[in-house]
C-alpha cells in the first residue's frame, strides 16, 4: 500500500516542498524513516504510533517505510508529524485525501494534540506560489498562516479533527485571514520625556528620516540610553510587504505569539553587551538569525558600546554594509536580511568625564585610548551620524515647558519617507540610507555652494569614500525634511558636523 502527502520543510529562512511518500509491505513489523532526518524527526515515530492509539486506531503489523523527498535535502523538526500521520492513515485506506492541493504541517503530540511550530508564515507563503491551495496547520498558529491571502487555512486542534474532516463526519471550515491592525504607539516611551538635548533629538530625527546609523556619545547621565530607547515612537509604520519580511524571521526564531501574529511596528533590539557573536549575527548548526537579522527593518541599539567584544562588534561591520548575513555549516548555507538602524550609546572613556566642561577626567590618556580603541575606525566609518550627548544644564531639568512630542516629530519622518518612497519607486531602495553606490550621483543632485564645502570637508579632514558617500545620504535625508529635491550648502554643512565626534575623540593624542 503506497500513499504521498505534501508537507513543507525549513532551513534557515527558507522553506522547501517535501513529499511524504509512504509504503506499507508484508514483513517483520518495523517504521523507518529515510530521507535525511534529524533526530526530531526520527523520534516522530513514537509520538505517531501514540497519536494513533489515542484515536483508538492500530498500527498497522507490518513494514512501514516513510521516505521524505526530496532524499538530498536535510529534515529537521517536528513540522511533518502530521503528514506522516495522515500518509499512514490513507495508505490504510482509512481516508481519502486529494494530495494535489492540500499540505499538512504540524506537530502532534502523544494524546493526539497539535501543537504550535516555529516558521509557519515562511511555509504557507512557499504553498502559495507552488499552487498549493489548502494548507492544514496547529491551531495556535492559524492566525499566523491566515496573513497570507490565496491559500485556505485550516486549524487543527488533534489528530481526531483530521480523520473526523476527511471522512465527511464534522468537515473543518477554513479560517478568516487576518487582517493586520494599524501600528500603535501608545505604549512606547515618548521624545516629550527628555528635557534638552534639542541637537541630538534633531539628529535622531534626521537618523529615523533616512534609516542612518547613528552613534551617541557623552558622560553617564546626559540621556543617551533615554533618547535611543524613545526611537520606536518616531520610526515610520512598517509597509506590509516589510511586515511579511520582519515576520518571517520573527516566526523561525519562534518569537510571534498567536494573538499578534504579523509584526506591525518596526522591531526594537536591544540586546545586552555580554552577547556572543554568534547571537548578534547568527549561528548554530541549524542556523538561526541572531540580533541583526531579528532588527531587520527596524533598530538595533548597542548601549555602552565600548563594554562589547571587539571580535563581536567587528563582525557587524559586513552586515551593515551589505544588509544580510551568510552563515555557512555542513548541513547547507543560510542567508538572513539585515537591513537596520544601528543606534549605539558609550561613555568616552571609562570614568565617562572625558571631555567633560565641569568633571575632571580621572582617567590616564592610555586608559582613554585603550577604552575608545574598542571601536575601529572602520567601525566608526559606517555610522552616519555622530552625535555628542552633551552634559544637561539646570535651567533645561527644571523647565515647565513642554517638550515636542514623538507624535510631531514622527509626522515629519513620514513626510520625508514619503518622498523617500516616491523617489525610489521602480527599485528596491527603501531609504536614503541604503542608496546603492551607482545610484548617488543620479539621487543626491547637490549644488554648487554644497559641492565646494563637500571637497573642502573631504581635502581636509582626509575623510574616506565610503564617508564621502554618507555624508552626502545624510545631506539628503536632511534636504527631504527641508522638502528640497536639491541638496544645498547649508544641508552638506549640517551633514558634515555630523561626521566631527570620531575627530575629536578617535584622534586625541
Amino acid at each position: 500500500m503506497f500513499s504521498k502527502i505534501s508537507s513543507l520543510g525549513l532551513f534557515g529562512l527558507n522553506a522547501f516542498p517535501v513529499d511524504v511518500e509512504i509504503d506499507i509491505s508484508r514483513g517483520q513489523p518495523q517504521f523507518d524513516i529515510v530521507g535525511l532526518p534529524d533526530t526530531v524527526v526520527k523520534e516522530s515515530r513514537d509520538r505517531i504510533r501514540a497519536s494513533l492509539r489515542a484515536c483508538d486506531i492500530k498500527f498497522p503489523i507490518a513494514s512501514v517505510m516513510v521516505n521524505l523527498a526530496p532524499a538530498n535535502t536535510k529534515k529537521s523538526g517536528s513540522v511533518h508529524d502530521m503528514a506522516i500521520f495522515m500518509a499512514i492513515l490513507s495508505a490504510m485506506k482509512m481516508i481519502d485525501i486529494p494530495t494535489d492541493n492540500c499540505a499538512f504541517i504540524g506537530e502532534l503530540s502523544l494524546n493526539g494534540d497539535c501543537r504550535y511550530i516555529n516558521g509557519v508564515l515562511p511555509m504557507v507563503m512557499l504553498a502559495r506560489e507552488k499552487g498549493i491551495k489548502s494548507v492544514f496547520v496547529p491551531s495556535a498558529n492559524a492566525y499566523e498562516a491566515s496573513v497570507i491571502q490565496g491559500v485556505d487555512i485550516y486549524a487543527v486542534k488533534n489528530a481526531l479533527e483530521l480523520i473526523r474532516h476527511f471522512r465527511n463526519e464534522k468537515p473543518l471550515t477554513p479560517c478568516e485571514h487576518y487582517i493586520p491592525p494599524e501600528a500603535a504607539y501608545n505604549d512606547v516611551l515618548d521624545f516629550c520625556d527628555v528635557k534638552g538635548q534639542q541637537s541630538a533629538k534633531k539628529a535622531l530625527e534626521i537618523a529615523a528620516a533616512g534609516g542612518h546609523n547613528a552613534i551617541l556619545i557623552g558622560p553617564p547621565g546626559s540621556g543617551k540610553s533615554m533618547l535611543a530607547k524613545r526611537m520606536p515612537s518616531i520610526l515610520p509604520p512598517l509597509t506590509f510587504e516589510e511586515a511579511l519580511e520582519t515576520t518571517k524571521i520573527h516566526s523561525i526564531s519562534g518569537l510571534l505569539t498567536p494573538e499578534n501574529p504579523i509584526l506591525t511596528t518596526r522591531p526594537f533590539r536591544a540586546p545586552h553587551h555580554t552577547i556572543s557573536s554568534a547571537g548578534l549575527t547568527g549561528g548554530g548548526t541549524i542556523p538561526q538569525p541572531g540580533e541583526v537579522s531579528l532588527a531587520h527593518n527596524g533598530l538595533l541599539f548597542l548601549d555602552e558600546l565600548a563594554e562589547f567584544d571587539r571580535h563581536t562588534l567587528e563582525m557587524l561591520r559586513q552586515p551593515i554594509e551589505d544588509g544580510k548575513v551568510t552563515i555557512s555549516r555542513a548541513a547547507g548555507t543560510a542567508t538572513y536580511p539585515c537591513r537596520l538602524m544601528l543606534i549605539a550609546a558609550m561613555n568616552p572613556c571609562p570614568c565617562g568625564y572625558f571631555g567633560h566642561p565641569k568633571i575632571k577626567c580621572t582617567c590616564s590618556q592610555k586608559q582613554v585610548s585603550h577604552y575608545l580603541s574598542k571601536i575601529s575606525g572602520p567601525l566608526l566609518d559606517r555610522i552616519d551620524l555622530h552625535i555628542e550627548a552633551a552634559p544637561v544644564e539646570f535651567k533645561d531639568l527644571s523647565s515647565k515647558g513642554k517638550e515636542e512630542t514623538s507624535a510631531e516629530i514622527r509626522r515629519r519622518v513620514i513626510s520625508a519617507r514619503k518622498i523617500q518612497t516616491e523617489r525610489f519607486r521602480g527599485t528596491s531602495i527603501t531609504c536614503n540610507a541604503f542608496i546603492t553606490d551607482d545610484k548617488i550621483n543620479e539621487f543626491c543632485q547637490i549644488d554648487v555652494g554644497g559641492e565646494r564645502i563637500l571637497q573642502n570637508v573631504i581635502d581636509n579632514m582626509g575623510l574616506s569614500g565610503r564617508a564621502y558617500n554618507r555624508i552626502l545620504k545624510v545631506a539628503r535625508t536632511i534636504a527631504d525634511l527641508d522638502k528640497s529635491e536639491i541638496i544645498h550648502r547649508q544641508h552638506v554643512a549640517a551633514a558634515v558636523q555630523y561626521r566631527s565626534l570620531d575627530r575629536k575623540y578617535w584622534n586625541e593624542k
